[in-house]
């Protein structure tokens, strides 16, 4: 076996492995404490104790249906938004627009993003001060609850505008598996107006191919912890804030009660998932005879409207949380309704501790993603070599199982047998997130290749390793940069295995912008913010820049990839 198919091969198994066996130990993990065994606090005997105090304490059933109702509504407007963008815009100038713009929305953060918008949409907020006092009437600020408002709209909000960008990249990937554009093309020499020609030829097929983004978008949604302590409600708050509470309490004995949280949790997310499934069924009972009932017309006003104004409505919320940012990192005293504050540089001097944090955040992001790829590429390299796509489903398991169902149980095994918390496990686990995504974006490109360019390198003698370093590579120049900003963005963003792996010692940029966003200290957690916003972006700047520079005497290289 030569040294190009045996690192293939082991590169295959050891993403499962690495995919798989966290998540299942972690399960494991989580389960025993949950029934009251975990013989280093003394629980030596199984029992329901765990699940009788977990049912005693008092607002359980709204922390269960805050994280359900929060998570379902975000994941449909997002989709919502997607499907009316692809219906409206799908062969437009506005779709090239909104494809370049694509990367930039991926490379923020979702805490940096839920942070900007509480600063826009506060009663002190950039929002509110634009509108006073001359169309307000407001010289103080409103009495309104924004973020922590006991419905989660403020968390919906902030899930839906970070949800739309990812289920849009998974969409825009998928169009080619399914033949968008021949399909499109039929319908329209039929007499199909666009919005109709989209939703009747087009979707039937694009859906299937979203289901697994779809339903990795509803678990994370129903289980997230950084967006839920910026945005959601506090009293109570949804259930994997307070999971991370009872697992942090002082009192060791609140985690056999976490990790029946935890397990429930995870029921959440698969009774979410459950219900969506019901409903996707319910959609394709009630609409099977419309897509052949000769209509060649479907709301195409409207859907113009909504396809522009939705997604529209996002980037203007996007847009002013960063310039809100901006605004509180510079500001000195900002009193109410000023729209504009005096400026000073005093709030980033007063942020010279956040360089250390910012550092060690780029060390784990770069060295999660460059493991990231070195498996991915000899994944999708034994998969071109051997065929099969087995794995495609397992990649997504640690994006549909709850980071808190499952990271938890790692924790207790991690105290019971190794390894010690710090900077080795925080980047194992985030390699763990990272692989898919990199997975995700790669995956794609790698399978479009044309395979002739291998043949006709073979033909000449050059052996598979060459092929693949000499051919494969270079061709995939522009999605191995842009796979790689991806990954990075994502590791800048994980804050629970940063916290959880590294036993809160590992302070990221991330951990520390999560946990200021609870003070009262708006301007350093701008700061802060920033700076972890700025980090993917750097990421996507020389993923666009440096095939560009490197390959400036092979433009056709570059615009093949």
């Amino acid at each position: 076996m030569t040294g190009h198919a045996a690192w293939t091969r082991l590169a295959r198994w050891l993403t499962v492995g690495l995919i798989g066996l966290p998540v299942v130990a972690g399960l494991i993990g989580v389960i025993a404490p949950a029934f009251g065994w975990l013989p280093a606090l003394g629980g030596t005997s199984l029992s329901l104790a765990p699940w009788q105090a977990l049912a005693r304490e008092p607002g359980l059933a709204g922390m269960i249906r805050l994280s359900a109702v929060t998570g379902l509504a975000s994941t449909l407007l997002s989709l919502a938004a997607v499907v009316l963008l692809l219906g409206a815009c799908l062969q437009t100038r506005v779709m090239g627009m909104v494809r370049r713009l694509l990367s930039p929305l991926l490379a923020i953060p979702h805490a940096a993003a839920a942070i900007g918008l509480a600063f826009l949409l506060a009663p002190s907020g950039l929002a509110s001060r634009m509108m006073s006092p001359w169309l307000s009437g407001w010289q103080y600020p409103p009495d309104y609850l924004f973020p922590h408002d006991p419905g989660g709209l403020a968390l919906i909000l902030g899930l839906t505008i970070k949800e739309v960008p990812f289920l849009l990249l998974m969409s825009l990937a998928a169009l080619p598996q399914c033949q968008a554009d021949a399909r499109l093309r039929v319908a329209r020499g039929l007499g199909y107006r666009p919005a109709a020609a989209f939703f009747k030829a087009v979707l039937p097929g694009l859906y299937p191919l979203l289901r697994l983004p779809v339903y990795a978008v509803i678990a994370f949604a129903t289980a997230t912890v950084d967006v839920a302590l910026i945005l959601g409600p506090s009293t109570p708050p949804p259930l994997s804030v307070m999971v991370l509470r009872w697992f942090h309490d002082p009192d060791l004995s609140l985690r056999f009660m976490a990790s029946a949280a935890a397990l429930t949790q995870l029921g959440v997310t698969l009774a979410a998932l459950a219900l969506w499934r019901l409903l996707e069924m319910a959609v394709i009972r009630l609409c099977r005879g419309w897509p052949a009932n000769g209509q060649r017309s479907a709301a195409e006003g409207l859907t113009r409207v909504l396809g522009a104004g939705l997604p529209g409505l996002m980037l203007v919320l996007l847009a002013g949380s960063l310039i809100g940012l901006v605004l509180w990192s510079l500001a000195g005293y900002w009193r109410f309704p000023a729209v504009v504050p005096p400026l000073t540089l005093d709030n980033w001097r007063d942020a010279a501790g956040a360089w250390a944090p910012l550092t060690r955040a780029i060390l784990i992001g770069a060295a999660a993603t460059a493991v990231a790829l070195v498996l991915v590429l000899g994944t999708l390299e034994a998969e071109a070599q051997r065929g099969g796509r087995w794995q495609t489903a397992l990649i997504y398991l640690p994006l549909l199982v709850p980071q808190s169902a499952f990271l938890f149980g790692l924790v207790q095994l991690q105290a019971a047998h190794g390894p010690p918390p710090g900077l080795g496990a925080v980047i194992a686990g985030h390699t763990l997130f990272v692989l898919p995504y990199v997975y995700l974006v790669l995956a794609e490109s790698y399978r479009r290749l044309d395979p002739r360019w291998s043949q006709l390198a073979r033909s000449l003698g050059a052996s598979p390793g060459r092929v693949f370093r000499r051919v494969r590579l270079p061709l995939l120049a522009v999605p191995l940069m842009s796979a790689a900003a991806v990954g990075f963005a994502v590791s800048i963003g994980q804050y629970l295995p940063t916290l959880l792996l590294g036993a809160g010692r590992v302070a990221t940029i991330t951990t520390e912008a999560v946990s200021l966003a609870s003070g009262g200290d708006r301007r350093l957690t701008a700061v802060h913010a920033l700076l972890q916003l700025l980090l993917p972006a750097v990421g996507f700047a020389l993923a666009l820049g440096l095939p560009r520079l490197l390959f400036r005497h092979r433009t056709g290289l570059v615009s093949h990839s």
